[in-house]
């Protein structure tokens, strides 16, 4: 009761352990996240299920009913920019729901929001522009941090090519990851204060997960690391 967080954002670059941490917690006892990482029962909200809908809707559009692509090129790049910011606006609609079914609940569950982002579609800094103010006033950001070529290592060795869908095994081929998400604003972003970042008059406190060299690979290397930065989320936070 209380000693939970609301709302906690996800995120990081492509492969860099997002998946595995939620994957971790779900499989952590209900006891356990709550005493060490401030979550009990929870939801997540990932755009990669929604942006994956758009790829298989073009696909029957085209290859079945022979009418033109809605959202996505034959590349598997989007057809416009917003679209991005789209996924977020959608992110923010579903949380939006997910707090109205629980209302009321003396204790509610948290949401996840999981989500990557790079400089070439507008970075961090766009996307946080697109979450709704009752995400902002409530949420907590942990950002999960790798370099560049270790997102690339590890996206290339989780991706099946047998479930191009599944959360824990998709992949980007190496060009497209390279032009999404080489870059990043985050550190940009994170320069201005060690604890919070200011988005749309909010002040969002943060914590960043490092995980090179790699913890998420291992339940016992996660454990001990998520319960430091999720104890700083909490403490800053209240």
């Amino acid at each position: 009761m209380g000693d939970t967080f609301a709302t906690l954002i996800l995120i990081g670059r492509p492969a860099a352990g997002k998946s595995e941490i939620i994957d971790f917690l779900k499989k952590t006892p209900e006891e356990e996240r709550r005493r060490r990482f401030h979550l009990g029962r929870f939801q997540e909200i990932d755009d990669f299920p929604m942006l994956w809908a758009w790829f298989e809707q073009d696909a029957i559009l085209e290859k079945v009913m022979g009418e033109p692509r809605m959202m996505t090129d034959r590349d598997g790049y989007f057809l416009h920019q917003h679209q991005w910011h789209l996924l977020i606006e959608r992110i923010s609609l579903d949380w939006g729901k997910f707090r109205r079914d629980h209302a009321g609940e003396a204790d509610p569950p948290t949401a996840i929001l999981e989500f990557a982002r790079g400089s070439e579609h507008g970075g961090f800094r766009e996307a946080f522009q697109h979450l709704s103010e009752g995400i902002l006033k409530s949420a907590v950001i942990l950002y999960i941090q790798v370099p560049y070529e270790e997102s690339l290592r590890r996206n290339r060795r989780r991706f099946n090519p047998q479930r191009p869908d599944s959360i824990l095994e998709h992949g980007l081929p190496d060009d497209k990851l390279e032009r999404l998400y080489r870059d990043s604003d985050w550190d940009e972003l994170a320069a201005a204060d060690p604890h919070f970042l200011t988005i749309k008059g909010h002040k969002v406190p943060y914590a960043v997960f490092v995980n090179h060299p790699e913890k998420t690979d291992d339940p016992a290397k996660i454990a001990p690391h998520l319960e430091e930065v999720t104890a700083k989320l909490w403490t800053l936070k209240h």
